[in-house]
């Protein structure tokens, strides 16, 4: 999701909390009790979804892992899959 560029302020209270203006919340798809991941980058801090983040993280860190066990196409990866289920039902 792109969203123009805009500033927003929240002020922090005495214990180091903050409460996360709505627009943000919104932007970031966060509700109450969703989790975010603060990602510092020198002296800048960006806040994100914790989810997004994670499933973000996983996908790179993935990347190319097919292709390096020889799972190639559709029916590979079905047959992988049958073969798993099979085992685990002899177990």
């Amino acid at each position: 999701m792109l969203a123009e560029m805009f500033v927003d302020n929240a002020k922090v209270m005495a214990k180091g909390q903050i409460t996360i203006p709505k627009d943000i919340r919104e932007i970031l798809g966060v509700e109450s009790g969703d989790r975010v991941t603060f990602i510092v980058e020198g002296d800048t801090v960006r806040i994100v979804n914790s989810a997004i983040y994670a499933m973000q993280v996983l996908q790179r860190d993935m990347m190319g892992e097919a292709e390096r066990t020889g799972l190639t196409s559709e029916e590979d990866v079905i047959a992988l899959v049958s073969n798993m289920r099979n085992e685990c039902e002899r177990s």
